[in-house]
Protein backbone atom coordinates (compact mmCIF):
# COMPACT_ATOMS: atom_id res chain seq x y z
CA UNK A 1 0.00 0.00 0.00
CA UNK A 2 1.55 3.35 -0.98
CA UNK A 3 2.25 5.88 1.81
CA UNK A 4 -0.18 8.78 2.28
CA UNK A 5 0.41 11.73 -0.03
CA UNK A 6 1.05 14.04 2.94
CA UNK A 7 3.89 11.90 4.30
CA UNK A 8 7.41 12.67 3.03
CA UNK A 9 10.40 10.50 3.89
CA UNK A 10 13.59 12.52 4.42
CA UNK A 11 16.97 12.36 6.10
CA UNK A 12 17.87 15.06 8.62
CA UNK A 13 21.45 15.96 9.53
CA UNK A 14 22.82 17.40 12.75
CA UNK A 15 26.53 18.25 13.24
CA UNK A 16 28.36 15.48 15.07
CA UNK A 17 25.55 12.95 14.73
CA UNK A 18 24.43 10.33 12.24
CA UNK A 19 21.67 11.49 9.92
CA UNK A 20 18.21 10.58 11.10
CA UNK A 21 15.62 9.05 8.80
CA UNK A 22 12.10 10.22 9.53
CA UNK A 23 8.72 10.78 8.02
CA UNK A 24 7.37 14.32 7.85
CA UNK A 25 3.65 14.81 8.03
CA UNK A 26 2.91 17.84 5.86
CA UNK A 27 -0.35 18.37 7.73
CA UNK A 28 1.47 19.08 10.99
CA UNK A 29 2.75 22.63 11.73
CA UNK A 30 6.39 23.07 10.82
CA UNK A 31 7.17 24.22 14.35
CA UNK A 32 5.88 20.92 15.73
CA UNK A 33 8.10 18.97 13.31
CA UNK A 34 11.16 21.03 14.32
CA UNK A 35 10.35 20.43 17.99
CA UNK A 36 10.17 16.69 17.36
CA UNK A 37 13.52 16.71 15.57
CA UNK A 38 15.16 18.72 18.37
CA UNK A 39 13.85 16.40 21.03
CA UNK A 40 15.30 13.44 19.14
CA UNK A 41 18.77 14.94 19.59
CA UNK A 42 18.06 16.47 23.03
CA UNK A 43 18.42 19.97 21.61
CA UNK A 44 16.91 22.63 23.86
CA UNK A 45 14.98 25.77 22.82
CA UNK A 46 13.56 24.35 19.60
CA UNK A 47 12.11 27.77 18.72
CA UNK A 48 15.66 28.92 17.94
CA UNK A 49 16.11 26.24 15.26
CA UNK A 50 14.91 25.59 11.74
CA UNK A 51 15.19 23.05 8.94
CA UNK A 52 17.33 23.81 5.94
CA UNK A 53 18.05 22.14 2.60
CA UNK A 54 21.37 20.32 2.91
CA UNK A 55 22.46 21.19 -0.61
CA UNK A 56 24.37 24.01 -2.23
CA UNK A 57 21.47 26.43 -1.75
CA UNK A 58 21.07 25.99 2.03
CA UNK A 59 17.60 27.51 1.74
CA UNK A 60 15.41 27.40 4.82
CA UNK A 61 12.23 25.33 4.93
CA UNK A 62 9.19 27.51 5.62
CA UNK A 63 5.45 27.02 5.69
CA UNK A 64 5.33 28.51 2.19
CA UNK A 65 7.87 26.22 0.53
CA UNK A 66 7.55 23.04 2.60
CA UNK A 67 5.49 21.39 -0.12
CA UNK A 68 8.59 21.45 -2.32
CA UNK A 69 10.19 18.79 -0.11
CA UNK A 70 10.43 15.52 -2.03
CA UNK A 71 10.89 11.95 -0.86
CA UNK A 72 14.59 11.28 -0.31
CA UNK A 73 15.45 14.92 0.39
CA UNK A 74 18.28 15.64 2.81
CA UNK A 75 17.57 18.37 5.34
CA UNK A 76 19.65 19.91 8.09
CA UNK A 77 18.69 21.06 11.56
CA UNK A 78 20.26 24.47 12.02
CA UNK A 79 19.81 27.76 13.83
CA UNK A 80 16.73 29.72 12.85
CA UNK A 81 16.99 32.59 10.33
CA UNK A 82 16.32 35.15 13.08
CA UNK A 83 19.05 33.72 15.33
CA UNK A 84 21.55 33.46 12.47
CA UNK A 85 20.78 36.99 11.32
CA UNK A 86 21.30 38.37 14.82
CA UNK A 87 24.63 36.56 15.18
CA UNK A 88 25.92 37.71 11.80
CA UNK A 89 24.75 41.26 12.49
CA UNK A 90 26.97 41.26 15.58
CA UNK A 91 29.90 39.40 14.00
CA UNK A 92 30.32 41.77 11.04
CA UNK A 93 30.82 44.59 13.55
CA UNK A 94 33.71 42.77 15.23
CA UNK A 95 36.93 44.69 15.81
CA UNK A 96 38.87 41.69 14.50
CA UNK A 97 39.43 41.92 10.76
CA UNK A 98 39.66 38.14 10.43
CA UNK A 99 36.39 37.63 12.31
CA UNK A 100 34.74 40.36 10.26
CA UNK A 101 35.88 38.75 7.01
CA UNK A 102 34.54 35.33 7.99
CA UNK A 103 31.24 36.90 9.05
CA UNK A 104 30.90 38.73 5.71
CA UNK A 105 31.60 35.49 3.84
CA UNK A 106 28.82 33.78 5.76
CA UNK A 107 26.52 36.75 5.23
CA UNK A 108 27.11 36.77 1.46
CA UNK A 109 26.20 33.08 1.33
CA UNK A 110 23.19 33.24 3.66
CA UNK A 111 21.71 36.33 1.99
CA UNK A 112 20.68 34.30 -1.06
CA UNK A 113 17.85 32.91 1.08
CA UNK A 114 14.85 35.24 1.24
CA UNK A 115 13.82 34.02 4.70
CA UNK A 116 17.20 34.93 6.17
CA UNK A 117 17.33 38.14 4.14
CA UNK A 118 14.04 39.33 5.62
CA UNK A 119 15.34 38.76 9.17
CA UNK A 120 18.66 40.50 8.49
CA UNK A 121 16.93 43.45 6.84
CA UNK A 122 14.61 43.73 9.85
CA UNK A 123 17.75 44.36 11.92
CA UNK A 124 18.53 47.34 9.69
CA UNK A 125 21.23 45.24 8.09
CA UNK A 126 21.16 47.09 4.75
CA UNK A 127 22.00 50.37 6.50
CA UNK A 128 24.86 48.67 8.32
CA UNK A 129 26.36 47.43 5.06
CA UNK A 130 26.00 50.79 3.32
CA UNK A 131 27.69 52.51 6.26
CA UNK A 132 30.56 50.05 6.02
CA UNK A 133 30.91 50.81 2.31
CA UNK A 134 30.73 54.56 2.83
CA UNK A 135 33.20 54.81 5.69
CA UNK A 136 35.18 51.67 6.25
CA UNK A 137 36.39 50.20 3.00
CA UNK A 138 39.29 52.61 2.45
CA UNK A 139 40.74 51.59 5.77
CA UNK A 140 40.43 47.93 4.81
CA UNK A 141 42.22 48.53 1.53
CA UNK A 142 45.10 50.21 3.36
CA UNK A 143 45.31 47.23 5.70
CA UNK A 144 45.48 44.97 2.69
CA UNK A 145 48.74 46.58 1.62
CA UNK A 146 50.46 46.37 4.98
CA UNK A 147 49.01 43.21 6.52
CA UNK A 148 47.21 40.25 4.96
CA UNK A 149 45.91 39.97 1.39
CA UNK A 150 42.59 38.60 2.67
CA UNK A 151 41.61 42.05 3.91
CA UNK A 152 41.04 43.02 0.28
CA UNK A 153 38.10 40.61 0.23
CA UNK A 154 36.18 42.58 2.85
CA UNK A 155 34.75 44.99 0.32
CA UNK A 156 33.98 42.21 -2.15
CA UNK A 157 31.96 40.18 0.35
CA UNK A 158 30.25 43.31 1.66
CA UNK A 159 29.04 44.22 -1.82
CA UNK A 160 28.11 40.61 -2.58
CA UNK A 161 25.91 40.45 0.52
CA UNK A 162 24.37 43.80 -0.40
CA UNK A 163 23.52 42.63 -3.94
CA UNK A 164 22.01 39.37 -2.70
CA UNK A 165 19.87 41.17 -0.10
CA UNK A 166 18.63 43.77 -2.60
CA UNK A 167 17.84 41.05 -5.15
CA UNK A 168 14.85 39.99 -3.06
CA UNK A 169 13.01 43.26 -3.70
CA UNK A 170 12.27 43.85 -0.02
CA UNK A 171 13.98 47.25 0.26
CA UNK A 172 13.38 50.17 -2.10
CA UNK A 173 16.37 51.43 -4.07
CA UNK A 174 15.27 55.02 -3.40
CA UNK A 175 16.55 54.85 0.17
CA UNK A 176 20.26 55.16 -0.55
CA UNK A 177 22.37 58.24 0.08
CA UNK A 178 24.42 60.22 -2.39
CA UNK A 179 27.54 59.26 -0.42
CA UNK A 180 26.85 55.57 -1.07
CA UNK A 181 26.25 56.19 -4.77
CA UNK A 182 29.48 58.16 -5.05
CA UNK A 183 31.41 55.40 -3.34
CA UNK A 184 30.05 52.69 -5.65
CA UNK A 185 30.67 54.89 -8.67
CA UNK A 186 34.26 55.46 -7.55
CA UNK A 187 34.95 51.73 -7.72
CA UNK A 188 33.77 51.70 -11.33
CA UNK A 189 35.71 54.79 -12.36
CA UNK A 190 39.05 53.58 -10.97
CA UNK A 191 41.40 52.12 -13.54
CA UNK A 192 42.67 49.32 -11.28
CA UNK A 193 40.04 47.63 -9.14
CA UNK A 194 39.50 44.11 -7.84
CA UNK A 195 37.46 42.18 -10.40
CA UNK A 196 34.86 40.99 -7.89
CA UNK A 197 34.38 44.51 -6.49
CA UNK A 198 34.08 45.97 -9.99
CA UNK A 199 31.55 43.38 -11.10
CA UNK A 200 29.30 43.90 -8.08
CA UNK A 201 29.61 47.68 -8.30
CA UNK A 202 28.47 47.58 -11.92
CA UNK A 203 25.55 45.34 -10.94
CA UNK A 204 24.54 47.80 -8.21
CA UNK A 205 24.69 50.78 -10.55
CA UNK A 206 22.59 48.97 -13.16
CA UNK A 207 19.91 48.14 -10.58
CA UNK A 208 19.92 51.71 -9.25
CA UNK A 209 19.38 53.16 -12.70
CA UNK A 210 16.66 50.69 -13.72
CA UNK A 211 14.71 50.85 -10.46
CA UNK A 212 14.66 54.59 -9.76
CA UNK A 213 14.48 57.65 -11.97
CA UNK A 214 15.92 59.75 -9.16
CA UNK A 215 18.89 57.40 -8.79
CA UNK A 216 19.39 57.50 -12.56
CA UNK A 217 19.99 61.23 -12.32
CA UNK A 218 22.51 60.76 -9.52
CA UNK A 219 24.34 57.87 -11.17
CA UNK A 220 24.48 59.73 -14.50
CA UNK A 221 26.23 62.59 -12.70
CA UNK A 222 28.89 60.25 -11.29
CA UNK A 223 29.59 57.89 -14.19
CA UNK A 224 30.54 58.82 -17.73
CA UNK A 225 30.61 56.64 -20.82
CA UNK A 226 34.34 57.26 -21.02
CA UNK A 227 34.81 55.64 -17.60
CA UNK A 228 32.84 52.56 -18.65
CA UNK A 229 34.51 51.90 -22.01
CA UNK A 230 37.87 50.65 -20.59
CA UNK A 231 36.07 47.82 -18.78
CA UNK A 232 35.09 46.39 -22.18
CA UNK A 233 38.72 46.09 -23.18
CA UNK A 234 39.60 43.49 -20.56
CA UNK A 235 39.31 39.71 -20.78
CA UNK A 236 36.64 39.19 -18.09
CA UNK A 237 33.36 38.58 -19.95
CA UNK A 238 31.27 39.01 -16.78
CA UNK A 239 32.64 42.52 -16.31
CA UNK A 240 32.12 43.25 -20.00
CA UNK A 241 28.52 42.05 -19.71
CA UNK A 242 27.74 44.20 -16.68
CA UNK A 243 29.44 47.18 -18.34
CA UNK A 244 27.16 46.92 -21.38
CA UNK A 245 24.21 46.37 -19.03
CA UNK A 246 24.98 49.69 -17.30
CA UNK A 247 25.26 51.46 -20.67
CA UNK A 248 21.90 49.96 -21.68
CA UNK A 249 20.31 51.04 -18.39
CA UNK A 250 21.55 54.61 -18.84
CA UNK A 251 20.17 54.59 -22.40
CA UNK A 252 16.77 53.32 -21.27
CA UNK A 253 16.33 55.91 -18.54
CA UNK A 254 17.82 58.91 -20.35
CA UNK A 255 15.55 61.54 -21.92
CA UNK A 256 15.51 61.62 -25.72
CA UNK A 257 17.98 64.49 -26.14
CA UNK A 258 20.39 62.80 -23.73
CA UNK A 259 20.22 59.55 -25.69
CA UNK A 260 21.37 61.30 -28.84
CA UNK A 261 24.24 62.84 -26.89
CA UNK A 262 25.20 59.42 -25.50
CA UNK A 263 25.12 57.92 -28.98
CA UNK A 264 27.45 60.65 -30.23
CA UNK A 265 29.87 59.98 -27.37
CA UNK A 266 29.77 56.21 -28.00
CA UNK A 267 30.58 56.86 -31.66
CA UNK A 268 33.51 59.07 -30.66
CA UNK A 269 34.76 56.41 -28.24
CA UNK A 270 34.63 53.79 -31.02
CA UNK A 271 32.34 51.55 -28.97
CA UNK A 272 31.43 49.43 -31.99
CA UNK A 273 35.07 48.70 -32.80
CA UNK A 274 35.85 47.94 -29.15
CA UNK A 275 32.95 45.47 -28.86
CA UNK A 276 33.90 43.86 -32.17
CA UNK A 277 37.53 43.42 -31.15
CA UNK A 278 37.22 42.55 -27.46
CA UNK A 279 33.86 40.76 -27.27
CA UNK A 280 32.65 39.36 -30.58
CA UNK A 281 36.09 38.34 -31.85
CA UNK A 282 37.30 37.24 -28.44
CA UNK A 283 38.55 33.63 -28.15
CA UNK A 284 35.85 33.05 -25.52
CA UNK A 285 32.39 32.15 -26.83
CA UNK A 286 29.69 34.73 -26.14
CA UNK A 287 27.39 33.53 -23.36
CA UNK A 288 23.63 34.01 -23.36
CA UNK A 289 23.65 37.04 -21.06
CA UNK A 290 26.27 38.84 -23.16
CA UNK A 291 24.31 38.08 -26.34
CA UNK A 292 21.19 39.47 -24.69
CA UNK A 293 22.90 42.70 -23.62
CA UNK A 294 24.43 43.22 -27.06
CA UNK A 295 20.99 42.72 -28.59
CA UNK A 296 19.46 45.31 -26.25
CA UNK A 297 22.23 47.79 -27.06
CA UNK A 298 21.63 47.24 -30.76
CA UNK A 299 17.88 47.83 -30.42
CA UNK A 300 18.40 50.98 -28.38
CA UNK A 301 20.92 52.31 -30.88
CA UNK A 302 18.68 51.62 -33.89
CA UNK A 303 15.73 53.28 -32.16
CA UNK A 304 17.68 56.54 -32.13
CA UNK A 305 17.12 56.66 -35.89
CA UNK A 306 13.34 56.84 -35.48
CA UNK A 307 13.19 60.63 -35.51
CA UNK A 308 14.96 60.93 -38.87
CA UNK A 309 13.00 57.96 -40.24
CA UNK A 310 9.71 59.69 -39.45
CA UNK A 311 10.77 63.18 -40.62
CA UNK A 312 9.54 64.26 -44.04
CA UNK A 313 11.75 66.43 -46.18
CA UNK A 314 10.56 69.98 -46.61
CA UNK A 315 10.96 70.83 -50.31
CA UNK A 316 11.20 74.53 -49.34
CA UNK A 317 14.03 74.00 -46.82
CA UNK A 318 17.21 75.21 -48.51
CA UNK A 319 19.51 73.37 -46.06
CA UNK A 320 17.84 70.08 -46.91
CA UNK A 321 17.90 70.84 -50.63
CA UNK A 322 21.62 71.55 -50.36
CA UNK A 323 22.14 67.90 -49.40
CA UNK A 324 20.69 66.82 -52.74
CA UNK A 325 22.91 69.39 -54.48
CA UNK A 326 25.86 67.81 -52.62
CA UNK A 327 24.96 64.37 -53.99
CA UNK A 328 24.89 65.80 -57.50
CA UNK A 329 28.19 67.63 -57.04
CA UNK A 330 30.04 64.56 -55.77
CA UNK A 331 28.64 62.32 -58.52
CA UNK A 332 29.29 64.61 -61.46
CA UNK A 333 32.00 66.90 -60.09
CA UNK A 334 30.09 70.10 -60.93
CA UNK A 335 29.32 73.35 -59.13
CA UNK A 336 25.75 73.69 -57.95
CA UNK A 337 25.43 77.33 -57.06
CA UNK A 338 23.48 80.00 -58.91
CA UNK A 339 26.63 81.59 -60.38
CA UNK A 340 26.95 78.85 -62.97
CA UNK A 341 27.00 80.15 -66.53
CA UNK A 342 23.98 79.67 -68.77
CA UNK A 343 20.35 80.58 -68.58
CA UNK A 344 17.96 79.46 -65.86
CA UNK A 345 16.24 77.10 -68.27
CA UNK A 346 19.54 75.53 -69.23
CA UNK A 347 20.49 74.97 -65.58
CA UNK A 348 17.09 73.42 -64.83
CA UNK A 349 17.51 71.09 -67.79
CA UNK A 350 20.95 70.13 -66.56
CA UNK A 351 19.66 69.49 -63.03
CA UNK A 352 16.81 67.36 -64.35
CA UNK A 353 19.19 65.27 -66.44
CA UNK A 354 21.54 64.72 -63.50
CA UNK A 355 18.76 63.90 -61.05
CA UNK A 356 17.51 61.30 -63.50
CA UNK A 357 21.01 59.79 -63.60
CA UNK A 358 21.05 59.79 -59.80
CA UNK A 359 17.93 57.65 -59.92
CA UNK A 360 15.30 59.87 -58.32
CA UNK A 361 11.63 59.36 -59.16
CA UNK A 362 10.93 63.08 -59.38
CA UNK A 363 13.59 64.42 -61.74
CA UNK A 364 12.45 68.05 -61.42
CA UNK A 365 12.19 68.21 -57.61
CA UNK A 366 13.84 65.13 -56.02
CA UNK A 367 13.00 66.49 -52.56
CA UNK A 368 9.54 65.02 -53.08
CA UNK A 369 11.09 61.52 -53.04
CA UNK A 370 11.87 61.97 -49.33
CA UNK A 371 8.38 62.96 -48.20
CA UNK A 372 7.35 59.33 -47.69
CA UNK A 373 7.70 58.07 -44.11
CA UNK A 374 9.30 55.78 -43.40
CA UNK A 375 12.13 56.13 -44.40
CA UNK A 376 11.92 59.95 -44.62
CA UNK A 377 15.16 61.87 -44.13
CA UNK A 378 16.99 58.76 -42.92
CA UNK A 379 17.32 57.59 -46.53
CA UNK A 380 18.92 60.90 -47.52
CA UNK A 381 21.28 60.70 -44.52
CA UNK A 382 22.44 57.25 -45.66
CA UNK A 383 22.94 58.41 -49.24
CA UNK A 384 25.00 61.42 -48.18
CA UNK A 385 27.14 59.30 -45.83
CA UNK A 386 27.85 56.82 -48.62
CA UNK A 387 28.68 59.58 -51.09
CA UNK A 388 31.08 61.32 -48.70
CA UNK A 389 32.82 58.32 -47.14
CA UNK A 390 32.85 55.93 -50.13
CA UNK A 391 33.11 58.44 -52.93
CA UNK A 392 34.71 56.20 -55.55
CA UNK A 393 32.11 53.46 -55.11
CA UNK A 394 29.33 56.04 -55.12
CA UNK A 395 30.45 57.64 -58.39
CA UNK A 396 30.93 54.24 -60.01
CA UNK A 397 27.44 53.05 -59.05
CA UNK A 398 25.79 56.24 -60.28
CA UNK A 399 27.64 56.32 -63.60
CA UNK A 400 27.23 52.58 -64.30
CA UNK A 401 23.49 52.59 -63.70
CA UNK A 402 22.88 55.85 -65.54
CA UNK A 403 24.30 54.32 -68.74
CA UNK A 404 22.46 50.98 -68.59
CA UNK A 405 19.31 50.06 -70.44
CA UNK A 406 16.12 50.69 -68.51
CA UNK A 407 15.35 47.00 -68.05
CA UNK A 408 18.72 46.48 -66.31
CA UNK A 409 18.83 49.67 -64.29
CA UNK A 410 19.26 49.82 -60.54
CA UNK A 411 18.77 53.54 -59.87
CA UNK A 412 20.80 54.72 -56.93
CA UNK A 413 18.18 57.12 -55.55
CA UNK A 414 15.15 54.83 -55.64
CA UNK A 415 17.20 51.81 -54.54
CA UNK A 416 18.64 53.68 -51.57
CA UNK A 417 15.21 54.81 -50.40
CA UNK A 418 13.69 51.33 -50.72
CA UNK A 419 16.71 49.66 -49.13
CA UNK A 420 16.59 52.05 -46.17
CA UNK A 421 12.88 51.37 -45.73
CA UNK A 422 13.46 47.62 -45.88
CA UNK A 423 16.25 47.78 -43.31
CA UNK A 424 14.07 49.83 -40.97
CA UNK A 425 11.44 47.10 -41.14
CA UNK A 426 13.91 44.25 -40.66
CA UNK A 427 15.75 45.96 -37.80
CA UNK A 428 12.46 47.16 -36.29
CA UNK A 429 13.69 50.74 -36.01
CA UNK A 430 11.37 52.78 -33.83
CA UNK A 431 9.90 49.97 -31.78
CA UNK A 432 9.41 51.31 -28.27
CA UNK A 433 9.32 47.79 -26.86
CA UNK A 434 12.33 45.54 -26.84
CA UNK A 435 11.37 42.19 -28.42
CA UNK A 436 12.15 39.22 -26.18
CA UNK A 437 12.97 41.56 -23.30
CA UNK A 438 10.04 41.27 -20.89
CA UNK A 439 9.94 43.12 -17.63
CA UNK A 440 10.27 40.90 -14.60
CA UNK A 441 8.05 41.53 -11.61
CA UNK A 442 9.58 40.27 -8.39
CA UNK A 443 7.36 40.13 -5.33
CA UNK A 444 9.00 39.40 -2.00
CA UNK A 445 7.29 37.17 0.56
CA UNK A 446 6.03 40.18 2.49
CA UNK A 447 5.64 42.51 -0.47
CA UNK A 448 2.40 44.05 -1.62
CA UNK A 449 1.42 45.05 -5.14
CA UNK A 450 2.79 48.51 -4.40
CA UNK A 451 6.31 47.18 -3.95
CA UNK A 452 6.75 45.52 -7.32
CA UNK A 453 10.25 45.61 -8.78
CA UNK A 454 11.42 45.40 -12.38
CA UNK A 455 14.75 43.76 -13.18
CA UNK A 456 16.52 41.88 -15.96
CA UNK A 457 15.00 38.53 -16.97
CA UNK A 458 18.21 36.66 -16.14
CA UNK A 459 18.12 37.92 -12.58
CA UNK A 460 14.44 37.09 -12.41
CA UNK A 461 15.11 33.53 -13.49
CA UNK A 462 17.71 33.21 -10.75
CA UNK A 463 15.33 34.67 -8.19
CA UNK A 464 12.63 32.25 -9.28
CA UNK A 465 14.68 29.48 -7.69
CA UNK A 466 14.49 31.15 -4.28
CA UNK A 467 11.78 30.04 -1.89
CA UNK A 468 9.23 32.70 -1.03
CA UNK A 469 9.92 34.82 -4.12
CA UNK A 470 7.28 35.17 -6.81
CA UNK A 471 8.54 35.99 -10.29
CA UNK A 472 6.23 36.98 -13.13
CA UNK A 473 7.21 37.95 -16.68
CA UNK A 474 4.97 40.66 -18.09
CA UNK A 475 4.77 42.59 -21.37
CA UNK A 476 7.19 45.44 -21.85
CA UNK A 477 6.32 48.91 -20.66
CA UNK A 478 7.09 52.00 -22.76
Amino acid sequence: MPPPADIVKVAIEWPGAFPKLMEIDQKKPLSAIIKEVCEGWSVQNHENYALQNADSTNFYITEKNRNDIKNGSILRLTKSPATTAQELHERIQSSSMDAKLEALKDLASSSRDVTFAQEFINLDGISLLTQMVESGTERYQKLQKIMKPCFGDLLSFTLTAFVELMDHGIVSWDTFSVAFIKKIASYVSKSAMDAAVLQRSLAILESMVLNSQDLYQKVAQEITIGQLIPHLQGADQDIQTYTIAVINALFLKAPEEKRQEMAHILAQKQLRAIILTNVIRSPKPINDEMAHQLYVLQVLTFNLLEDRMMTKMDPQDQAQRDIIFELRRIAFDVECDSTNSGSMEKRKSMYTRDYKKLGFINHVNPAVDFTQIPPGMLALDNMLYFARHHQDAYVRIVLENSSREDKHECPFGRSSIELTKMLCEILKVGELQLPHLPNVIVVGPLASLTSLRFIRPTSGQRLAQKPGVCVRFVPDLP
